[in-house]
């Protein structure tokens, strides 16, 4: 069998200094595109069935800067939405609202998403993906948040367990199987840590 192989896309301006970027439709840093472009040798070996990005360019380009054809364009793998916060950084948040948790709070104000919201969108992905894994990998490209929440998803859990789990910008991830269930097979390899491996 496969696994799905979660794609964190490369550096952004707002990645790097924290701010919450969803809608946002930014564009790669000078080391986001180092970033991606390092992560082709690490999928070369890989068969992929399919290969899934988030309609953000952030991540379509990480896709094709990392050797990726990209076979669908899919809405769900989009980030969380969030709102108000959108552009703010969880300092600047945590100002004026200090109990809030995106984790269980959601996005707020108009067009800010719930943790069910999101959960809803990742399931309908993984459950669209998941049929695909007899034919090789599946790769989901996409964002911090939702990547956490498919996670999390994968294994059963409610979106809220994403917050576990650490994702760096231009990482890699797997979905696999481990005895017949669902596992995590990979989590947060960047290209900088193999080498190092």
């Amino acid at each position: 069998m496969g696994e799905i192989v979660l794609i964190r896309h490369g550096e952004t301006t707002w990645s790097a200094s924290g701010q919450h970027t969803s809608v946002t439709d930014l564009d790669l840093t000078e080391n986001g595109v180092s970033q991606a472009k390092a992560l082709a040798p690490l999928l070369a070996a890989r068969r992929f069935a399919a290969v899934w990005s988030s309609p953000r360019k952030r991540a379509l380009v990480t896709a094709d800067l990392a050797g990726l054809a990209v076979t669908a364009v899919i809405p769900d793998l989009a980030e969380w939405a969030y709102g108000d916060y959108e552009g703010r950084t969880s300092e600047e948040i945590h100002a004026e609202d200090p109990d809030w948790s995106l984790w269980t709070d959601g996005g707020k104000g108009p067009g800010g998403e719930s943790a069910e919201d999101i959960a809803a969108r990742l399931d309908r992905a993984l459950a669209e993906a998941e049929p695909l894994l007899v034919q090789g990998d599946v790769a989901f490209v996409a964002h911090g948040h939702s990547l956490r929440v498919a996670a999390a998803r994968w294994l059963g859990r409610p979106a809220r367990d994403g917050r576990d789990l650490t994702i760096d910008t231009a990482s890699i991830g797997a979905l696999g199987y481990e005895h017949g269930g669902h596992a995590i097979t990979l989590w947060n390899l960047t290209a900088a840590a193999a080498a190092g491996m």
